[in-house]
C-alpha cells in the first residue's frame, strides 16, 4: 500500500491525510467509497453464520417502545420473520470465517495491525438499529446493503438510559445528517455519538479498531512477565542489619516496602522483557478462533499467505505470531517481517529462507497458522 497515494476508499485522500487530518479528531463522510460495492454474503448465509456456535453475534429489537437484547448462537426459527420491522442482527468478526470480509478488512491496514480488530455486521429490517450510542475506539461504517440513515455529533453527555438492555445515550445531540448508500462509508472517531436507522432491508459493516484499556492491558503484562520476574529481578535477600526493636510489630516495615518496589521495578525495566509481553499480548486469537492442524507435511515450494485468523507483528528484535514470540535477526527478521506487513510471501522470497526460517515457517504451516498460497483455511 502507497501510504502518500490519493484513495477513493478515503475520499481522495491519502492514507497519511486522512490519519493526520481526520484519525481520531473528526469524521469523514465518502461518498462511494467502495464503488460496485455488494453484500459479501448473502442473508441467508449470514444468518447461518449466526447460528455457528463459535460465531459471537446478538440480536437487538424494538417492540412497542421496548428494547430487547439476546446473545447467539440463533437458528433461525429463532430469528424474527423478515417482515418484522425494527430488529438488528449483528455478527462479530465477519474476517475471521469468511476471505473476502478479510481482504477487506485488510484494505484498513494503513493502521496498525496492533490497532486493527474486526469487521462486524449489522444486517436490519427497515427501521432496525441499536439505539443512539457512541463507542470507545475508531469506526469506518461502510453501507453494503440497502439505505441507512445516520444522525452523528459529538458526545457531550455520555449518560446511558438504565431502563434499557443496550447502552444507549439519555441525550443524544445530533449534529449532522447522512443517507448512506451501498459503497459509501462514514468514518467516526472514538466517543462520536451515532445512531443508524435502516431504511428498507439493509446490511451496513463496521471495521473497528482495539483500544487497550489502561488497567486491563497493565494486567495481562504483569501476568506474562511474572514468569520471567525471578531471572530478571534475581535472588537478592532483603536484608535489614539496622532493624531497632519495635513496639508495633504489626506495622509493615518501611525498608520492606522499598524493597518490594525495588523488586518490581526492576522487573518492569527490562524493555526486551516488557516489549515481548505486549507483542504477545497483542497478538493473543480471540477465545473463539482455533486452528486445524494439517495432517501432511506442508510443501514450501511456492508462495505462502497468512491463514485470515493469524495475527502477526513485530518489533526490533521479535516476531510475534498468535500469542508466541522469537527473536530474528538479518535477512530472517526481513523475511519475517514482510510476511507481517503483506501477510504473505512471493515463492521467491520463500526460496531465499535461510533453513532456520523454512523450518520456523513449516512449524506454522503444520499448526495450521500459514498456508500454500492456493490453500487459504477453511
Amino acid at each position: 500500500m502507497d501510504i502518500a497515494h490519493a484513495s477513493p476508499l478515503l475520499g481522495g485522500l491519502s492514507p497519511q491525510q486522512f490519519m493526520r487530518r481526520h484519525w481520531q479528531k473528526k469524521p469523514l463522510l465518502v461518498r462511494g467509497a467502495v464503488p460496485g460495492m455488494r453484500p459479501l454474503l448473502s442473508r441467508s448465509e449470514l444468518f447461518a453464520l449466526a447460528a455457528a456456535d463459535h460465531v459471537e453475534s446478538r440480536l437487538v429489537s424494538q417492540s412497542r417502545g421496548q428494547w430487547r437484547m439476546r446473545r447467539g448462537p440463533f437458528a433461525r426459527r429463532a430469528l424474527p420473520p423478515l417482515s418484522q420491522a425494527k430488529w438488528t442482527l449483528l455478527v462479530q468478526g465477519l474476517d475471521l470465517h469468511h476471505d473476502a470480509a478479510h481482504a477487506l478488512l485488510q484494505r484498513f491496514s494503513f493502521a496498525p495491525q496492533a490497532r486493527l480488530d474486526d469487521l462486524m455486521v449489522s444486517y436490519a429490517t427497515d427501521g432496525g438499529g441499536v439505539g443512539p450510542h457512541y463507542d470507545s475506539y475508531d469506526v469506518f461504517l461502510l453501507q453494503a446493503q440497502g439505505r441507512r440513515r445516520w444522525r452523528i455529533g459529538p458526545c457531550k453527555d455520555m449518560t446511558l438510559r438504565e431502563d434499557v438492555p443496550v447502552k444507549i445515550l439519555s441525550n443524544f445531540e445530533p449534529e449532522e445528517e447522512h443517507v448512506l448508500e451501498p459503497g459509501d462509508m462514514l468514518y467516526l472517531p472514538p466517543r462520536w455519538a451515532h445512531d443508524g436507522i435502516a431504511e428498507g432491508e439493509c446490511q451496513t459493516y463496521s471495521i473497528g479498531f482495539r483500544t487497550p484499556n489502561r488497567g486491563e492491558l497493565a494486567r495481562d503484562l504483569l501476568q506474562r512477565i511474572a514468569d520471567d520476574a525471578p531471572d530478571i529481578a534475581g535472588e537478592s535477600l532483603y536484608w535489614d542489619p539496622s532493624q531497632p526493636a519495635t513496639d508495633a510489630p504489626g506495622e509493615v516495615p518501611a525498608p520492606l516496602l522499598a524493597f518490594a518496589q525495588a523488586a518490581l521495578h526492576s522487573a518492569l525495566a527490562d524493555r526486551d522483557v516488557l516489549a515481548r509481553a505486549l507483542g504477545e499480548y497483542i497478538t493473543e486469537p480471540k477465545a473463539n478462533v482455533w486452528f486445524e492442524p494439517r495432517e501432511e507435511e506442508p510443501d514450501l515450494a511456492g508462495a505462502l499467505v497468512l491463514d485470515r485468523r493469524t495475527r502477526m507483528m513485530y518489533d526490533r528484535r521479535h516476531v510475534f505470531i498468535n500469542g508466541e514470540s522469537l527473536r530474528a535477526a538479518g535477512r530472517d527478521a526481513t523475511l519475517m517481517r514482510a510476511l507481517a506487513d503483506r501477510r504473505a510471501l512471493s515463492a521467491a522470497q520463500v526460496a531465499k529462507a535461510s533453513d532456520q526460517a523454512l523450518e520456523v515457517l513449516a512449524s506454522w504451516c503444520e499448526a495450521g497458522w500459514l498456508h500454500p498460497r492456493e490453500e487459504v483455511g477453511p
